[in-house]
């Protein structure tokens, strides 16, 4: 496994006209590109994770997993605005010798996977075997699958959607007006909204899970929801600030497949990558019908349905489940009928 920073040290224009003098973007890459150049896998991360996704996909990338360094040169790129390596509000800006803070331009994820596309030169990645990625790191894969049709074999998005939803919007409106709350953001340091973060957090947790899981104090580490939910708003600030998360949230308010084109079914429609299409049934946040709609149409999509107490957060928990389904749709060719999506998916029946 490898750590790595790459510099683009020309202008970097982005969607809304604004430009950086320069973009850096971390990533980890493990395993070795074969001679072919045909192993290539590149893992998208969701909200506040980072470019190990061995350490929050333990599961699903690494060794022992269908995707793992033996077979696979495996790629996962910071994304810009976080606080894991990559350009983000907590950098200098050149032109002032200033933090950026809350002067940092706002990446589309269109903006994001233009970044990415200058990693990939770079690197000489002419052809990608596997994209995967699951909520706004699905998002990331659709926006490139669309971008580039030629580019991916196979794509999993899994718990995402092709344009977010009012119902997204809402929860990230909401934790971004706690943030605003918060009398310390935008005073002029990196530590600034950290209170009103955590509260936000808590907001969050409420989409990502369900009213089940909180039933049972087992899965809230034996604690109750009240102690619960502060846990998890300081367990937050001790990795992330408020700044990156304000920003990133407002990038998956934008995600939306249909700017480029007449509609979000047109731009599905260009995708030419092998598609399996992955839903946590119980997921508040990113409900069944998105995913149903992105297996309705994109061409040569399959879909599978997952059964989980934990809502949302499914996607990162049950990583056993995604590393056989993923492992089975790559290695297997199989033919679904679509017009039985709908039918199967209501009664959770798997496909294969």
């Amino acid at each position: 496994m490898s750590f790595s920073i790459f510099e683009h040290i020309d202008v970097f224009e982005l969607e809304s006209k604004q430009s950086l003098p320069q973009l850096h973007l971390a990533y980890h890459h493990f395993g070795k590109l074969n001679a072919s150049g045909t192993n290539v896998v590149w893992v998208f991360h969701a909200l506040t994770a980072n470019s190990d996704p061995t350490e929050w996909w333990s599961g699903v990338v690494g060794d022992g997993c269908f995707i793992n360094p033996t077979d696979y040169f495996i790629i996962c790129v910071n994304i810009p605005g976080s606080c894991y390596g990559s350009i983000s509000p907590s950098d200098i800006n050149p032109l002032t010798d200033k933090p950026y803070l809350i002067n940092f331009p706002l990446f589309t994820i269109r903006d994001i996977i233009q970044a990415f596309k200058l990693l990939k030169n770079h690197l000489g990645i002419r052809s990608i075997k596997i994209g995967i990625g699951g909520s706004m790191g699905g998002q990331q894969l659709l926006e490139w699958a669309v971008e580039e049709p030629n580019l991916f074999e196979n794509i999993i998005p899994i718990a995402t959607n092709a344009k977010h939803s009012q119902w997204g919007i809402a929860f990230n409106e909401s934790q971004r007006w706690a943030i605003e709350q918060d009398p310390s953001w935008n005073v002029g340091n990196i530590n600034d909204g950290e209170s009103g973060m955590k509260i936000a957090r808590s907001i969050a947790l409420l989409s990502y899970r369900n009213y089940s899981m909180y039933k049972n104090t087992d899965q809230l580490e034996n604690k109750n929801a009240i102690t619960y939910q502060r846990y998890q708003g300081e367990k937050l600030a001790n990795r992330f600030n408020a700044y990156s998360y304000w920003f990133l949230s407002k990038s998956m308010d934008l995600h939306d497949l249909s700017r480029k084109n007449k509609s979000i079914t047109i731009s599905l429609s260009a995708i030419k990558a092998n598609c399996l299409v992955i839903s946590i049934i119980s997921d508040l946040l990113f409900p069944v019908e998105e995913q149903l709609f992105l297996a309705e149409n994109i061409p040569n999509a399959k879909y599978f349905s997952i059964t989980s107490k934990y809502g949302h957060d499914g996607f990162l928990i049950e990583s056993s489940t995604i590393n056989e389904i993923i492992q089975s749709f790559v290695n297997t060719s199989f033919i679904i009928d679509k017009h039985l999506i709908n039918h199967r998916a209501m009664k959770h029946i798997p496909f294969f």
